[in-house]
């Protein structure tokens, strides 16, 4: 018989957000290196110096797990952007900054990607279940369409840029290179990840966006 948890077993609340955050981290590098399918929550439990029965406790089930880790992965790249204040700077500028930032984070996130690629696979069942999904993103798409309203205003930019739009190309234009990067150097016969490869991407990748929203 599984053994129930007590009051005794259950971290006092000082430490219950400490215990979830390690778990959630735990559990990141398990779903991105093993996928969802592929993921164990008995390595979960040994990698985080938690134990299953906890884990259930906070998620339910490893689907919900998943769910809170997707959860936190968007809410970290969030966070992060809220933190270049792209409001402060001019919209050219602004851009720019949002451009290398998005190329960047998911250099240094690559669990970002693997997360994003295993949600894809489920066709995001997880992500439908979320309340906080939504809310979680529009203030991205609201800082966006400030920064492209000032730079319209200032004359710089052209009318009628959607930033949903505006934004999924930026992130895509990363996103697909760095997803891909290995059967693209096999391809196109070049090291597609060396240092001077990913400076003339993120160079393209600005001239094209700017090429685009620009007069």
């Amino acid at each position: 018989m599984q053994t129930k948890l007590t009051p005794t077993t259950i971290p006092a609340s000082r430490n219950a957000e400490r215990t979830r955050g390690a778990i959630l981290d735990a559990a990141t590098q398990e779903f991105a290196a093993y996928g969802l399918g592929g993921a164990r929550v008995d390595r979960i439990a040994e990698r985080s110096g938690s134990n299953k029965r906890l884990i259930y406790y906070y998620f339910g089930n490893k689907d919900g797990l998943f769910l809170a880790v997707l959860e936190k992965a968007y809410a970290d790249i969030r966070k992060a952007e809220q933190a270049l204040h792209l409001d402060e700077d001019d919209a050219i500028e602004a851009i720019r900054k949002l451009i290398s930032f998005t190329w960047n984070y998911y250099i240094e996130n690559p669990a970002f990607l693997t997360l994003l690629n295993s949600e894809n696979l489920h066709r995001a069942e997880h992500l439908k279940q979320s309340t906080r999904i939504r809310e979680m993103n529009s203030p991205l798409v609201d800082m966006l369409d400030t920064i492209i309203e000032r730079g319209r205003r200032a004359g710089l930019f052209r009318d009628g840029v959607d930033p949903v739009q505006l934004y999924i190309s930026i992130a895509s234009l990363s996103y697909f290179y760095l997803s891909n990067h290995y059967t693209l150097s096999v391809i196109f016969g070049r090291d597609l990840r060396s240092p001077k490869s990913e400076a003339q991407r993120l160079s393209h990748m600005t001239e094209l966006v700017l090429g685009y929203v620009l007069l």
